[in-house]
């Protein structure tokens, strides 16, 4: 099967801006409801979080589900009635409450109520976090800065490797890989409550190395035809680099997706959006690297007057002719 990446490429640009623009709408509505464009987890925002497991869910014996309602009757009782609920794991019975930050008396109190309200819970299953506010805008503020200067390096890395145009559309086809990756997240906070940590950040940023990866490959064979085939197109010479390194492209991306749908589904629920947010990545990577940077160049030399290596001259029959009519006349 031989892709036309050039002559579709207005499809692949209208699927990629639909899923951008529905992402954008996800950020801004979470923007109005939340104050941020993500659904903050307790890395950026600081408090308390409790994870709690019932007895119960262990042997199996549970006569029904948590109640959320008598979790936040508890919670209000506690004055802490602004708290986030979440049910990580409806079948194990996993509680998630995250909270303002709470002394160590704070937390036993709670956890004595809601042992008794709903209870009991599995001791050795509880897991407690706390982050400092000033902490957690700290995590943010690193996190961002790791993030640009990655796409710093690489522009540099690219302009030295390959010419300034290569560098621009591979940071286009990062940020597109970025921004898919982070709408979708925002569609999934809104409508099933997930959070993102300092993971997340961790996953952007192994995002932007493979993805690139794959586009410096299709680069390398983009100059390389270049070189063999100067005085053909530009639109030829990329579609040709395309299908050249597609079954290469298929491959890595297919193997090192693998292993993170066995972690998502298997992982448990501290690497499961980590891992997510790889998968998404990984697959919006492979996707930009093939249609959208490839694609990209080929209009951009095109409509620079660049669509070829050299100046193509007329063939050599054609300046037989025109020296043998110059020398009759």
């Amino acid at each position: 099967m031989k892709l036309k990446v050039i002559r579709q490429r207005r499809w692949w640009w209208w699927f990629s801006s639909l899923i951008i623009i529905v992402g954008f709408g996800a950020m801004l509505l979470s923007w109005q409801q939340l104050g941020s464009p993500l659904r903050p987890g307790l890395d950026f925002v600081g408090g308390t979080r409790l994870q709690l497991t019932r007895s119960c869910a262990l042997s199996q014996s549970c006569s029904g589900d948590i109640d959320l309602g008598q979790v936040r009757q508890v919670l209000a009782t506690q004055g802490l009635e602004s708290s986030s609920i979440q049910v990580l794991d409806p079948a194990l019975q996993i509680l998630s409450i995250r909270t303002r930050p709470l002394e160590v008396q704070e937390r036993t109190t709670l956890q004595g109520a809601l042992d008794k309200a709903i209870g009991p819970f599995d001791g050795g299953s509880t897991q407690i976090d706390s982050v400092g506010p000033v902490i957690g805008r700290q995590l943010l503020a690193s996190g961002l800065l790791a993030l640009l200067l990655s796409f710093v390096g690489i522009v540099v890395y690219l302009s030295l490797r390959f010419e300034l145009d290569y560098a621009v559309f591979a940071i286009i086809a990062l940020f597109h890989d970025v921004l898919i990756t982070v709408g979708i997240f925002a569609v999934l906070g809104l409508g099933f409550g997930v959070e993102v940590d300092s993971l997340f950040i961790v996953a952007l940023l192994t995002i932007v190395g493979f993805s690139v990866n794959d586009t410096v490959v299709i680069y390398d064979r983009v100059r390389e035809n270049i070189k063999l085939s100067p005085q053909t197109h530009i639109n030829d010479i990329i579609e040709n680099a395309v299908n050249q390194t597609l079954t290469r492209s298929i491959n890595t991306s297919l193997t090192a997706t693998l292993p993170l749908v066995a972690i998502f589904l298997l992982g448990g629920p501290t690497l499961k959006y980590f891992s997510l947010a790889l998968i998404i990545g990984f697959v919006a990577g492979a996707y930009s690297s093939i249609f959208i940077a490839s694609s990209l160049l080929a209009l951009w030399r095109d409509w620079r007057g660049h669509a070829y290596g050299t100046v193509v001259s007329a063939p050599a029959e054609i300046v037989r002719r025109d020296n043998a009519s110059d020398s009759l006349q």
